[in-house]
């Protein structure tokens, strides 16, 4: 017998896979859920993860004895505890999890070779051990594409399709779909492919598509929160955060001088918008952190100046401009405004602010991502070269993470599935 088994007699449990930061994790508790474990390889994730929903202001985790409460990926997970996992078939209610996508973005080089592509059958092996009565894999809209430029005949069928088949397989009924995140209150511009599994004796029960009960809840799902029927502005969402208006005033960051950093003294407004204020929900008072802006050279400041002259009303630059101007960066954007951001990658200079000269905090980036203000940002802030393919430090964590806001909403739909049920 597996040595300290947990017990899952709470309902609605879940295990997170591939947790990243917590994004998942922090909307799956806002809509009740209570977690079991998650798994995270990365050290500087790990602990933003850690630091907010173990020890902070968002745990909801049981934690079993038998898992060490750090970094590992899922492989380790497999080999070391395919016994304490098989001890939780058919007591665990959700398995959810967004495998890593950069091999399958199509913001990125889109490699069908990318190791980081099969994770998502480490994901297919733990729920056959586990057999959670729902699954939910979230992934780039790259996922459920075809390898184009790839001969192999194994790469001329969208990836999600294989794994799709895997699940069903095993005894899952699997749905899945496009969904448009700024619909569920978040502001930005990005896309989700998600895939839901029901067990078949479950779905039989409910015969409903999830989807179909996500898009009947969605405008419920928005009064809760406050939040109007339509996309959350990037001005509305971040405007308060301005380092020229509401009263905002520049301090020097701890450190030496050759490495001080600026940061907002962040001073709360007379009023919020209905966004800022379901994101400042819980500070209680409190000074968010990430607040840090990046140094730029002066140089840097007069050609971003430029930038936003020639794309005002956001957008991004053409060739010629990037040819005039000397820069070989392929993807650089200007916020406009009045519109939802473009969506959050992991590298910070893909976007710039709408009305400042410079590339966004990590907190201007996390609340376009929907992260509440009193979830705090572990790790050091950013990373270049080699070491981008290996670490995962603030901002990355942010531009990787799935919506908060999104993940609640899914949260509530997957719970009606649950109500009554008998398996």
């Amino acid at each position: 017998m597996p040595k300290n088994s947990i017990k899952t007699n709470t309902s609605q449990s879940f295990i997170d896979l591939f947790a990243g930061c917590g994004g998942f994790s922090v909307g799956l508790g806002r809509a009740e859920w209570k977690g079991i474990f998650a798994i995270e390889k990365d050290s500087m994730a790990f602990k933003t993860f850690k630091h907010n929903l173990l020890d902070g202001a968002f745990q909801h985790y049981s934690w079993p004895q038998w898992l060490p409460k750090e970094a590992t990926t899922v492989q380790s997970l497999l080999k070391n505890y395919s016994e304490e996992l098989e001890s939780l078939r058919g007591r665990v209610d959700l398995l959810a999890g967004g495998p890593p996508c950069q091999g399958f973005s199509i913001a990125g080089q889109r490699n069908s070779r990318d190791p980081r592509n099969k994770l998502s059958q480490h994901y297919v092996k733990v729920v056959s051990l586990v057999r959670p009565k729902l699954l939910i894999i979230e992934n780039v809209r790259g996922f459920n594409s075809v390898f184009s430029r790839c001969s192999s005949s194994s790469s001329k069928v969208p990836y999600s399709s294989v794994v799709k088949k895997k699940l069903e397989d095993i005894g899952y009924t699997v749905f899945q779909n496009y969904v448009h995140c700024e619909r569920f209150g978040v502001a930005q511009l990005r896309t989700r492919f998600i895939m839901i599994g029901v067990l078949n004796e479950i779905f039989f029960q409910k015969e409903q598509s999830p989807f179909d009960l996500l898009e009947e809840t969605r405008k419920s799902f928005l009064d809760t929160k406050g939040l109007p029927d339509r996309p959350v502005t990037v001005e509305e969402a971040i405007n308060d955060l301005e380092t020229c208006c509401r009263g905002a005033k520049l301090i020097m960051h701890s450190g030496s001088e050759k490495h001080c950093f600026k940061q907002l003294d962040y001073k709360v407004p007379e009023t919020l918008n209905a966004y800022q204020s379901a994101m400042r929900r819980g500070l209680n008072g409190q000074i968010p952190n990430s607040l840090r802006l990046a140094k730029h050279r002066p140089s840097t400041v007069s050609r971003f100046k430029m930038i936003q002259d020639i794309c005002s009303n956001g957008g991004k630059l053409s060739k010629s401009d990037r040819e005039a101007l000397g820069i070989k960066k392929q993807v650089l954007n200007v916020l406009d405004a009045n519109k939802a951001s473009n969506t959050l990658t992991t590298l910070p200079d893909d976007l710039l602010h709408y009305s400042e000269p410079r590339i966004l905090t990590v907190r201007e980036s996390a609340r376009i991502q929907s992260f509440p203000d009193n979830f705090a940002f572990k790790g050091k802030y950013s990373t270049g070269g080699h070491l981008r393919a290996k670490e995962c430090p603030r901002y990355t964590q942010v531009g990787n993470a799935i919506p908060p806001l999104l993940a609640e909403a899914l949260g509530v739909v997957l719970k009606d599935y649950l109500i009554d049920e008998k398996v």
